[in-house]
């Protein structure tokens, strides 16, 4: 049985660099829709039916900061990720605002492209709908289990009742298990702001967390210095 090719919408205005994207895109088993403009995306975006958007940010008639926000609007689901010259901090974190999943900046290796898209499409919803009735709830860390709507996290006959963002920092964790969790969007998603002391508040908690899962050595939270931390279970 063939299985279904994921679908993608690429919002670049570049043509060249476009063109070259979506053919390598769809030489590795994509489905590839591109649009040269935020506007010409928005309408394809509400023509089609996407698994992934990829949105460059700087472009002619409407920015991608602005294209995701309308895409936000209307489908809270689907995966975006952000192709970008700009690296500044501030320039990320309102990626991250407007519903980002990620973020490249440009010069990058395509390789790391569908590193992340083969990572974020087999997340599916759950990351981007902890709020959701339906999301995920139940996991497994290692010997751990973890009830993310009881707050729960045990361990044979051991067992932690965690805070609110206790709770809410684990369950980011765990929809990124193996991957890289990044910093920016825990504080936006869970502390609503990215600042000195909201970091600094965030890095206590990692460290609590730390300290409710050692008793299991094979489970380790650890940090990727200036990006962020990452939930790994070694097998």
């Amino acid at each position: 049985m063939n299985k279904e090719k994921i679908n993608l919408l690429l919002v670049e205005d570049d043509t060249n660099f476009g063109a070259v994207l979506k053919d390598f895109l769809t030489f590795n088993d994509y489905e590839v829709v591109h649009a040269v403009d935020g506007e010409d995306g928005w309408k394809k975006f509400n023509a089609g039916k996407f698994d992934l958007c990829i949105l460059d940010v700087m472009m002619p008639k409407k920015d991608g900061f602005t294209l995701a926000k309308e895409i936000r609007e209307v489908n809270k689901q689907v995966p975006i990720i952000f192709l970008t010259a700009k690296s500044m901090k501030a320039d990320v974190l309102r990626g991250y605002q407007v519903g980002a999943d990620d973020y490249l900046n440009k010069p990058f290796d395509s390789e790391v492209l569908l590193y992340k898209i083969k990572a974020i499409t087999e997340r599916g919803a759950a990351e981007t709908a902890e709020n959701d009735e339906n999301s995920q709830t139940e996991f497994r860390i290692g010997t751990f289990a973890f009830d993310s709507k009881l707050r729960s996290l045990s361990n044979g006959n051991e067992e932690y009742k965690l805070s609110p963002k206790e709770n809410a920092l684990l369950k980011l964790l765990c929809l990124h298990m193996g991957d890289l969790m990044p910093r920016e969007l825990a504080l936006v998603r869970i502390w609503k702001d990215d600042n000195y002391f909201t970091a600094r508040s965030m890095d206590v908690y990692i460290v609590k967390l730390r300290k409710y899962l050692k008793s299991d050595p094979k489970v380790s939270i650890s940090n990727i210095h200036g990006e962020g931390f990452r939930l790994v279970v070694e097998e």
